[in-house]
């Protein structure tokens, strides 16, 4: 058998397995930073095949790498498994809780890391039998949902030795995703008063309130001066206990996106002023804590078109009429134009013509070849910090039924499904054929490294975290 088979062979004779894995880790989610049970699931399974295991990259105990191989090139693959809290959901097309207010799969992770330790075992298996050398590892990485598990791990220095990085996540349908995101900083401001009687002294207490609201004042008159494409979203913490009580201490939590890195760093200082002058206003004091931050995505066209083009050679996605009930059903509880919603995105982000009638389809089997001018995500995630270190590649393969609102209990339903099963089997093997010819194929490796090098110019990429920030 050639590599292709081999690699082919090798997931489908695991199949089930990886399918009982995801489903396993569906059924156990935990959250950000907290994801013991998977991480230690796909960490023993790994070192069950060979694989070298080391724990704690980026400070983290659920951070792993899974490391088989020597030498170069080194392609790795990235992992992830946190829950969203409060999306507990049992294999119901109706809202349907396992445990009220518990953690769930909401963006698909139970699927994510488990396609990517597919494809690196079965990788390895194509590997040996064709004596191809190099290096493999699959990144265990925690606490996506939060930004801050890759942020922390590059940080580390684990990626800098990479020649190139695969991943993928769930999705709607099967692409490569070959545009860019918003890069991110999340922080907190607190600030910090003096406690008074609100009707009998009030003269004597300076609010902490005061200070969160006037900042929050002061950032929606800077709105009008970012990027249009800027997002500020905020939540107040902390707002103190009771009306007649003048609170001693608040807090309001942040997230700034823009397109690009600098944008964002722009803004962020600019948003550090506006603390200063609404602690004087209040006569409060105040101090900034930063969460985590992350750059916006570098693609690499080398690496989608290979993506783009392994996916179409296994075309091997089918659906049965039971599964396709059970996504018109879950289709049924959508909000008001999703489906249009997720068949515009699409539309954007495919060069295929598409059909309106196509959102007649709930689950599309087919690989759509990827736009050469794609919407940007409105999103941020931190594979963006790695595809700044080393050529990326990411795909969506299709676990949900179209339109399905991200962060949502309909996407932890389908996730735990046949559904997302299917569609992780699928993104496994498509992830490993491509990181085969990566290995392979020096002239391929080549190129994805030149475009990376152009595409990057001469920024390097620089942590966004203080040295003393720490996961959280």
């Amino acid at each position: 058998m050639d590599a292709k088979d081999i690699i082919l062979e090798h997931i489908r004779e695991n199949d089930e397995e990886l399918s009982y894995i995801a489903k396993d880790i569906w059924e156990h989610p935990q959250v950000a930073l907290q994801e013991e049970y998977a991480s230690r699931l796909l960490a023993e399974k790994l070192e069950a095949d060979g694989f070298s295991i080391s724990w704690g990259a980026g400070g983290m105990p659920t951070a792993f790498i899974a490391e088989w191989g020597e030498g170069k090139p080194v392609i790795g693959l990235l992992g992830e498994y946190d829950a969203l809290p409060g999306l507990s959901q049992d294999l119901a097309s109706e809202k349907t809780p396992i445990e009220a207010g518990g953690p769930g799969h909401g963006c698909g992770h139970n699927l994510f890391g488990t396609a990517c330790m597919g494809s690196v075992m079965a990788l390895k298996a194509a590997m040996q039998q064709a004596g191809v050398k190099g290096t493999i590892r699959f990144y265990g990485c925690p606490a996506e949902e939060t930004l801050v598990g890759k942020t922390f791990m590059a940080r580390d220095g684990v990626f800098d030795d990479l020649d190139a990085a695969l991943s993928w996540h769930p999705g709607d349908t099967n692409i490569t995703w070959n545009g860019s995101s918003l890069a991110m900083n999340s922080f907190k401001v607190s600030f910090h008063g003096v406690a008074a009687h609100a009707g009998g002294s009030p003269w004597l207490g300076r609010s902490a309130l005061d200070g969160v609201m006037l900042m929050d004042a002061g950032v929606n008159y800077m709105r009008e001066h970012v990027p249009p494409e800027s997002r500020i979203h905020s939540v107040v913490t902390s707002g103190g206990q009771a009306p007649n009580v003048v609170p001693a201490y608040a807090q309001v939590w942040y997230f700034v996106r823009a397109p690009k890195r600098e944008q964002v760093e722009e803004i962020y200082r600019w948003m550090q002023d506006i603390a200063k002058g609404a602690a004087l206003m209040s006569g409060a004091s105040h101090e900034i804590e930063f969460i985590t931050g992350c750059y916006d995505i570098l693609p690499n066209k080398v690496i989608s078109d290979l993506l783009y083009e392994k996916m179409a050679d296994v075309d091997d996605m089918s659906f049965t009429q039971q599964e396709r009930q059970f996504a018109r059903d879950l289709q049924a509880t959508f909000p008001d134009g999703s489906v249009q919603n997720g068949f515009d995105w699409m539309k954007r982000s495919t060069s295929a013509d598409l059909d309106p009638t196509a959102m007649d389809d709930p689950l599309w089997e087919g690989v759509f070849p990827h736009s050469p001018t794609p919407p940007r995500l409105g999103g941020s995630t931190e594979v963006a910090d790695v595809s700044w270190i080393a050529p990326t590649g990411q795909i969506t393969t299709t676990c949900w039924p179209l339109g399905t609102p991200g962060h949502s209990w309909q996407t932890v339903a389908s996730s735990g499904s046949s559904i997302g099963a299917k569609g992780m089997i699928f993104a496994a093997k498509t992830m490993a054929l491509a990181a085969f010819d990566l290995l392979a194929k020096p002239a391929l490796l080549e190129a994805a490294q030149a475009d990376f090098e152009q595409a990057r110019g001469d920024k390097i990429y620089v942590t966004p975290l203080p040295p003393e920030a720490t996961p959280k």
